[in-house]
């Protein structure tokens, strides 16, 4: 989702100037271009990366061609974990150097909370972090995009087996209270089917090929809802229903 989020916000707003800065802290810069080429050419990362099956020639004009596309997208990506104040300086940096003085959309992506390096405890550790992300979101035209996880909860047999606890809760999420309170929209991921649910939820919902976007929080835009998608994933996609 992060992954389409990136290149679908700049192909998807082409009379807008937008800069984007990814904190790719569990996956490599160059695994976050395959799954986009992957997405965009319908092909299989582990075709794309075979290397007992040459691609074929159409195929491999195909990748040049996004590849190039892709050179031309204004995202940049930061590999390497820091503490809270680390990540705060280097956005800022960045910002003072890319954004400052222009009308540039500013998006971080951070992914993820928990792979920031530690100031204490964990907890101590997310809400300075959250305590940066409340400050950067103040910049102009700056928007901040997170990935946390959920804790195990939701995988408990009594979860599964009562419908009523099927879906996602505040306390699903790792170090919820930080996470909830510092931002203005909270939506989880959920993929029912991979915990053997055949009906999803009171309204029995389908799971086979389902993936459901719960929005926890809205800010700004009404009570939450349940948004529901066809699994793609094998081409690093997500359909709307």
């Amino acid at each position: 989702m992060a992954n389409l989020v990136q290149s679908d916000i700049i192909d998807l707003n082409p009379s807008e100037d937008i800069i984007v800065l990814t904190f790719s802290l569990e996956m490599v810069g160059f695994r976050q271009v395959g799954r986009t080429l992957s997405s965009k050419l319908r092909k299989t990362t582990s075709t794309l990366y075979s290397s007992e099956t040459d691609l074929d020639e159409e195929t491999f004009k195909q990748v040049v061609s996004v590849s190039n596309q892709l050179k031309k997208y204004p995202i940049y990506f930061v590999d390497s974990p820091g503490t809270p104040s680390q990540v705060e300086q280097t956005i800022k940096d960045f910002y003072h150097q890319y954004v400052k003085g222009t009308n540039k959309h500013f998006v971080v992506i951070y992914d993820h909370a928990l792979l920031t390096k530690q100031v204490g405890s964990v907890i101590e550790t997310i809400s300075e972090l959250e305590r940066v992300f409340i400050q950067i979101k103040k910049f102009p035209l700056t928007s901040v995009i997170q990935i946390a996880q959920m804790n195990r909860n939701i995988e408990q047999p009594e979860r599964i087996n009562n419908p009523f606890n099927h879906y996602p809760m505040r306390s699903d999420l790792s170090s919820s209270d930080a996470i909830f309170q510092a931002s203005d929209y909270v939506i989880v991921i959920h993929r029912p089917e991979i915990l053997g649910i055949q009906e999803y939820g009171p309204n029995h919902l389908p799971t086979l090929n389902k993936v459901y976007l719960h929005i926890l929080k809205n800010r700004d835009a009404g009570k939450p809802c349940i948004l529901e998608f066809e699994n793609d994933l094998a081409y690093n996609n997500l359909i709307e229903c």
